[in-house]
């Protein structure tokens, strides 16, 4: 048998809980497979039912960077909506900025 004809390895698996206040432990094992360390973002994907957890991969000063793809390509969709529906970059950024003005009231009380 070839390496090509080889069988895929099977997933690990772990059963988990989420605290009362949404928090999900990574197993050690995950972590260390995947290199995530406190200072790693991680890209949550809900899909099909299903939640994806991966990390955003840092590489570089971000020019070219896989994560900085990664970021680009995961918000896709919204810049094609938001081209088609003619909004400016101005726009959007105002409404970002609004966003975050709320976000910070509402945080700090």
């Amino acid at each position: 048998m070839s390496s090509t004809d080889a069988p895929a390895a099977a997933p690990t698996v772990r059963v988990v809980r989420a605290t009362p206040s949404g928090h999900v432990a990574i197993p050690d094992e995950f972590r260390a497979a995947l290199g995530i360390d406190p200072e790693t973002p991680l890209l949550l994907t809900l899909k099909d039912g299903a939640l994806h957890l991966q990390p955003v991969l840092r590489g570089g000063d971000g020019v070219g960077s896989p994560w900085l793809r990664q970021l680009y390509d995961y918000f896709e969709p919204w810049r094609r909506e938001a081209e088609e529906k003619g909004y400016t970059d101005e726009q959007i950024n105002g409404w970002i900025d609004e966003a975050l003005a709320e976000y910070r009231r509402e945080r700090d009380g």
